[in-house]
């Protein structure tokens, strides 16, 4: 188990340095095989009608002046070892781990990501424990009770909660629930400071991702449930006499976990990338929101920067799904 953990480990470090190659080549090799010269890269971080001696300083300080590989071993570089930033009459330290500089913002750019990270990560913890919970109940309770009321009821719901885009829904609980019916706060507050009023804000957000993603975990596991439960194994249990919730918990649902945990993992690591929209429609200032502020603003090392992280999160929830995989299924550590 060990050795498969620490395979799966090295690949994971393996598999991000070539996403954040790849990360680093779109934003700058690509402008340049289009034809864009590096005065054109740095007038971007410029005002209107620049001198030509603003272009070179501003070019020098981007590195934009080297060729593309020396730029990312610069990158790489600061992130383990920090990086300094000549501004002309002062130099700027960026400490570990340095993930760029913002020129337009005069801040480095993981400073700013980590105060946003925990806004991120309530908001995906919070509904992920609800759409996985609901979302595996009500396709169980399905699978035992095909074609039931119960069934046709639950599966119309998760239809219609896999058609509605999330502006919809977000924007119409924060309708009934914060305006009409004053229910629920929409001022954030970290969890340290006010944990009721954390929860409370939270909510409204919570449920609205919980609708979108419960419904495709209940599908998911209502056909892995009703596939599984007609397998030899679920017959045999039964027939030694197990009482009926082993054999559907402990048999039947562990069987047909391994396409959720798959669906999970992928799911949980793109949400703590950054709930773009669900932040945007719930004005939460997470890592979502400050990259749209980094694609408006067309700020290269604030979208390179949450790039990376969405990576890293993807990269890691990968690497959880492996050691999940390995606990409950065996046959995969001989893999």
């Amino acid at each position: 188990m060990i050795s498969y953990i620490l395979r799966r480990t090295f690949a994971a470090v393996i598999l991000l340095l070539v996403v954040s190659a790849v990360t680093f080549a779109i934003f700058f090799l690509l402008p340049r095989l289009a034809g864009q010269t590096a005065d054109q890269l740095a007038q971007q971080y410029i005002g209107k009608s620049p001198s030509k001696a603003d272009i070179v300083a501003v070019k020098h300080n981007l590195g934009l002046d080297q060729p593309v590989y020396v730029q990312y071993w610069h990158f790489i570089k600061g992130i383990v070892a920090g990086a300094d930033y000549n501004l002309g009459p002062t130099t700027v330290h960026c400490d570990v781990p340095c993930f760029g500089y913002s020129f337009k913002d005069h801040v480095a750019v993981w400073p700013q990501l980590t105060q946003r990270i925990p806004i991120t990560l309530s908001l995906a913890a919070g509904a992920a424990v609800l759409w996985l919970v609901s979302g595996v109940v009500i396709g169980v309770i399905s699978a035992l009770k095909p074609r039931s009321v119960f069934d046709r009821t639950f599966m119309g719901i998760a239809l219609a909660g896999v058609s509605l885009p999330m502006f919809f829904t977000g924007n119409l609980a924060i309708l009934l629930f914060v305006f009409n019916w004053p229910i629920f706060g929409r001022d954030y507050v970290p969890f340290t400071e006010n944990p009721e009023q954390w929860a409370n804000t939270l909510f409204p957000a919570w449920c609205s991702l919980a609708l979108l993603y419960s419904a495709i975990y209940a599908r998911l596991t209502r056909s892995g449930m009703l596939e599984t439960m007609n397998e030899d194994f679920i017959r045999t249990a039964r027939a030694k006499g197990l009482r009926e919730r082993n054999v559907v918990v402990r048999h039947g649902l562990r069987a047909a976990l391994t396409p959720i945990i798959t669906v999970f993992g992928m799911d949980l690591g793109l949400l703590l990338g950054g709930a773009v929209i669900t932040e945007s429609v719930f004005s939460l200032g997470g890592v979502g929101q400050y990259a749209v502020q980094g694609i408006t603003d067309n700020d290269l090392p604030k979208i390179l920067g949450v790039t990376l992280l969405a990576a890293f999160f993807v990269v890691i929830a990968n690497l959880v799904v492996d050691v999940l995989y390995a606990a409950a299924d065996p046959r995969v550590r001989l893999s």
